[in-house]
């Protein structure tokens, strides 16, 4: 879903009880808000009401939650909205690859990893890689390194390795769809960024471009 399949009503309905506009709206944040909003305007909650016209209206309310709910979660599912914009600075010739690229993710949540890696986690600890499904790339994580912490942040310390066969749209597309909502934000070989679809493959680019093709 884009943003633009919502009525100009619904967007502002997201504003007042989000507190952002759609294209702000982190997914974790989404959900912890919204669990909040559906507690306090549950219709059970307006069953100790005589008045008819409240427990309507508490209804009502509850129903349009439910449906920005979905329409919001519909956004996230389909990439948040983001599409991949591809700057052709490099021509279309251009070959990238990389051995261990450094990316550093800073998050507040500490099951980050089981959160990219799931059960796998434990075997990439002792030294596995990761295979990013639908290419021949891999991920390896830094089993000593354990996070600092800066502020209340964590980071966590991964190598991305890759071929110019690879496909760096669907390796970012990934990394992208799993960090969205659970990371502050990224350090790519030494360069800062905000988990953005397209800032993080342009700088995945620039860091790992060789050469023009043939």
């Amino acid at each position: 879903m884009s943003t633009t399949q919502l009525t100009s009503k619904e967007k502002e309905s997201i504003i007042a009880l989000y507190g952002k506009p759609l294209e702000e709206l982190e997914q974790a944040e989404f959900e912890k808000t919204h669990k909040g909003l559906r507690a306090k305007f549950h219709p059970d909650k307006f069953e100790q009401y005589d008045d008819e016209v409240v427990r309507e209206m508490a209804k009502e309310k509850f129903q349009i939650l439910e449906s920005l709910g979905q329409k919001i979660r519909a956004h996230f599912e389909a990439g948040g909205g983001q599409k991949v914009i591809i700057e052709d600075e490099f021509g279309e010739a251009a070959v990238f690859a990389y051995d261990n690229m450094k990316i550093e993710i800073l998050t507040r949540n500490k099951d980050l990893k089981y959160h990219l890696f799931g059960s796998r986690l434990r075997w990439l600890e002792r030294g596995e890689r990761f295979k990013i499904p639908k290419t021949g790339a891999y991920l390896i994580v830094e089993t000593e390194h354990r996070g600092m912490s800066i502020g209340f942040t964590e980071s966590v310390k991964i190598y991305l390795t890759f071929g110019p066969e690879d496909d760096l749209a669907e390796i970012t597309v990934w990394l992208y769809e799993r960090l969205r909502g659970q990371a502050e934000a990224l350090i790519i070989e030494g360069k800062r960024l905000a988990v953005n679809l397209n800032e993080m493959l342009g700088v995945i680019r620039k860091k790992s471009f060789l050469r023009l093709g043939d």
